[in-house]
């Protein structure tokens, strides 16, 4: 699956100006990486939040937002969230700022 490259050009605008930001592509998406932690990233035309274990319900509950089981496993921490729902760049900035609370307490890698 190819990921939204309109998607991909927003996230990267919004965290353009973060310190130690890369890019990588994994199975067909592109992740933006902080300091060496996976932040967020799009998978076709829906965002791949990482917001945390303790996040997760509350994020869960969100418009769009269901739990993140790309490989079959459902992994800890992670959302996706349909890209209608960050169609918006507000709701988009929202998300991003949730995932980089998260990732902002991790220790760089």
């Amino acid at each position: 699956m190819a990921y939204d490259e309109g998607l991909a050009h927003r996230l990267g605008e919004s965290l353009g100006d973060l310190p130690d930001l890369s890019t990588r592509k994994m199975f067909g998406s592109l992740v933006f990486m902080w300091r060496g932690n996976m932040l967020v990233g799009a998978l076709g035309s829906d965002l791949i939040a990482r917001v945390g274990p303790e996040a997760q319900a509350d994020a869960l509950a969100q418009p769009g937002a269901r739990v993140f089981d790309f490989t079959g496993r459902p992994m800890n921490g992670w959302v996706v969230v349909d890209g209608e729902a960050v169609a918006e760049d507000e709701a988009l900035e929202d998300w991003i700022a949730r995932c980089r609370e998260f990732v902002e307490a991790l220790p760089p890698k």
